[in-house]
């Protein structure tokens, strides 16, 4: 399973599946092949939910920004 974090609160943020990771990997842009976070903003999670995110990880996503124009996510396998 892959743990998500916010990366400026050091918070676990909760768990996803495999699947659910790989959606992110494929919808979203890495910097490097080491790059372990994602700069996420609500028309970022609205894009994931497009492109058929299952909803237990778009809602993950909308609740940890709460509100917030924007915040980087960190992943790790754990």
């Amino acid at each position: 399973m892959i743990q998500l974090y916010d990366a400026e609160r050091g918070t676990r943020l909760g768990e996803i599946s495999e699947v659910q990771f790989q959606r992110l990997v494929d919808s979203l842009q890495e910097e490097s092949a080491t790059d372990q976070d994602y700069y996420l903003t609500a028309e970022t999670i609205d894009m994931l939910a497009g492109d058929g995110a299952d909803a237990g990880l778009v809602g993950l996503l909308r609740e940890a920004l709460a509100g917030r124009e924007g915040m980087d996510v960190r992943w790790a396998r754990e």
